[in-house]
């Protein structure tokens, strides 16, 4: 039979992917001490998508320094010890059959905040444990304390820290590394000139708003290597005027790509509240397909893929090489192993432990 375009191997440098259905990065707000440690939970969390049959499993947004964070149960790859702890995670990954990405990050103004489920809502004062936040202008999130401007100073600091957290993510054993330039955190801030009010050499005209993100890339790729893959993630667009939008996402795409990145994961909004964004089964696969074409890049598609034939029209039809699945993997870590099963594909990776649930065909 033909192999459904979702479970064709894809290699990006020298990492293959068994299919291209693979893990989004998913904050799970649970580590137990504040220091950022990933813990069993991370391990049984990511390693059940492992064993449920996706090609790749991705890590929640990690943080490349303590103020980084989010918040203070986020995780992070800023310590020798969270270095240790993700190894154990990435062994088990591994041992599934799936290759393991860590998404490095740093939350700018959005930092130092309570988690989704707290009874309280935006900044963590310092009296309360959190920390000052930084950004791009001194310009705050909605709700959100007032961050601090970062001065050069910072912002070499802030690069050299996301090129030591790809060298203890690489001695983890990850297999490739993925920027977060999304969301609205702290390199969406610099990208979006609603956030970058900056008039020096990282605000106002695209190049110099993409000045942080290309040094990254740089810092990041030389700390690397040739043979370790590298993604940025982008928010293709603010949903707001006058903000970020595709065709900045696609020209800086084509720089990042020319400056060391491999392929990027196509996701939007998150810097502007309260903005209208139309939802809906597949919404942000349209700014996925500008770009890769548009650019001549590698790209995966995210946003309410949940069902098998809609993740193997997309990426069959050339509008993403791989999808990203979030909340549909949450309610069942097995969606690939269940999507080859409607697509009549048989997946030679079966855990055997659980070959007595596998469906005839």
């Amino acid at each position: 039979m033909t192999t459904p375009a979702i479970f064709a191997p894809l290699t990006v440098r020298s990492t293959t992917f068994r299919n291209r259905i693979w893990v989004a990065p998913m904050c799970e707000y649970s580590v137990e001490r504040a220091d950022g440690v990933p813990t069993d939970w991370h391990l049984v969390h990511l390693g059940s998508f492992a064993r449920g049959g996706a090609g790749l499993v991705m890590t929640e947004a990690s943080a490349v320094s303590a103020d980084g964070r989010i918040s203070p149960q986020d995780t992070g790859i800023y310590s020798d010890e969270q270095r240790d702890a993700w190894s154990r995670i990435v062994d088990f990954i591994h041992s599934q059959g799936a290759a393991a990405a860590i998404q490095l990050a740093h939350a700018g103004r959005k930092a130092s905040t309570y988690r989704p489920w707290d009874e309280k809502h935006g900044t963590i004062p310092v009296a309360e444990g959190g920390w000052q936040s930084v950004a791009p202008s001194a310009v705050a999130f909605t709700g959100y304390a007032d961050p601090i401007a970062l001065d050069r100073a910072a912002i070499a600091t802030i690069v050299a820290n996301f090129a030591a957290a790809a060298r203890r993510a690489i001695d983890a054993g990850f297999d490739l590394l993925e920027l977060h330039a999304a969301h609205g955190y702290l390199v969406h801030q610099f990208l979006s000139p609603l956030s970058n009010q900056r008039d020096d050499e990282y605000g106002g005209s695209l190049e110099n708003r993409a000045r942080l993100l290309l040094e990254i890339v740089r810092a990041v790729r030389a700390e690397a290597g040739d043979q370790v893959a590298l993604f940025v993630r982008f928010s293709a667009t603010d949903w707001a005027e006058g903000g970020w939008d595709q065709e900045q996402t696609a020209t800086v795409a084509a720089w990042a790509k020319d400056a060391g990145a491999d392929l990027f994961d196509v996701s939007t909004g998150g810097l502007v509240a309260g903005t209208t964004v139309p939802v809906g089964p597949g919404y942000q696969v349209p700014f996925a397909d500008y770009i890769k074409h548009e650019s001549s890049v590698e790209v995966t598609a995210v946003g309410l893929i949940t069902e098998p034939q809609q993740a193997e029209d997309i990426v069959a039809s050339g509008r993403a090489d791989a999808v990203m699945l979030g909340r549909e993997l949450l309610r069942d870590p097995h969606f690939p192993l269940r999507a080859a099963h409607a697509l009549g594909y048989d997946p030679p990776y079966w855990p055997q432990q659980y070959l007595r649930a596998k469906l005839p065909r």
